[in-house]
């Protein structure tokens, strides 16, 4: 869901930079002498701090001090400091410094005039859902952790046929035979799930997508379910162990009846979106709807 923030005083914002960018580092100067003109604080994350020659933060400190973050970097990038960020809602505002971005999709050239909304009170903000990822072996916790783009099931190092029992609500739904499983969000929809023949579901959907990686039987098909639901995943690798990702970053081995509890999160992130373009703009561009 899109919308106009209310004009909260601005008094400190967190700067968090792609690693081994000077690109990052360039504009990061810019924003910091932008800033300091203001009067606002800027808190440095390491690579930051490394940057402009003092003192970087790890960026969950600098995350749950700013009142703005802007991330100069990719998707991955903005991936990261999303997790960093933990539940704390603060609006992060993505610099992408390469192509357009998911999410970062605001250019070098229109950071300044988004600052500008952003100081005014004027700025437009995306709410993307999370949900809440928690494994578990025989009442044991193997893993908890906050979901922005997707978990995935795939097999481990042994190449055979995985099983996953689906259940929604505690009723069975399906089991997938393939190679693995993708509950992803909307934001995660445009990522791996896309490239496994996934369906794009706009960030204000409330809902997840479940895909099957490569599957076995053909009519087991991409379902989109309501974010309200509570999926459950029981992995029974043929041979060998499962594994686990979530965001591509926390990840967990499974072993035969494993379970992997999905729901959805009350702690959204909240994206700063460019005032100089739709989503479908961005769809467009990424995905060259049009183009030969």
């Amino acid at each position: 869901m899109a919308g106009t923030m209310p004009a909260e005083p601005i008094r400190r914002v967190g700067l968090c930079l792609r690693p081994d960018s000077s690109a990052a580092g360039e504009v990061a100067r810019r924003i910091d002498k932008w800033l300091a003109e203001r009067g606002v604080e800027t808190l440095l994350d390491a690579e930051g701090g490394r940057w402009l020659h003092r003192e970087g933060f790890a960026r969950s400190f600098v995350a749950a001090r700013a009142d703005l973050l802007v991330v100069l970097g990719g998707d991955g990038t903005l991936l990261s400091v999303a997790r960093d960020a933990g539940t704390r809602p603060v609006p992060i505002l993505g610099v992408n410094l390469g192509t357009l971005g998911f999410l970062a999709e605001v250019s070098p050239d229109e950071l300044q005039g988004a600052l500008e909304a952003v100081f005014a009170g004027q700025h437009r903000t995306v709410r993307r859902m999370r949900f809440e990822v928690r494994a578990e072996r025989e009442g044991e916790t193997l893993l908890e952790a906050l979901a922005l783009n997707d978990a995935v099931i795939t097999r481990g190092e042994v190449a055979r046929m995985l099983d996953i029992e689906t259940l929604t609500d505690g009723s069975p739904m399906a089991t997938y035979r393939g190679d693995g499983l993708i509950v992803a969000t909307p934001t995660g929809s445009t990522a791996y799930s896309l490239s496994a023949g996934g369906p794009i579901l706009l960030p204000g959907i409330d809902a997840f997508v479940v895909t099957p990686i490569c599957p076995h039987t053909l009519s087991q098909r991409p379902l989109v379910l309501p974010s309200t639901c509570r999926v459950e995943l029981r992995a029974f690798p043929r041979e060998g162990e499962a594994q686990l990702n979530v965001d591509g970053r926390a990840s967990c081995a499974l072993r035969r009846g494993d379970r992997v509890l999905v729901r959805g999160s009350e702690h959204a992130a909240h994206f700063v979106v460019s005032p100089e373009r739709s989503r479908f703009d961005v769809l467009r561009a990424k995905l060259r709807w049009g183009t030969d």
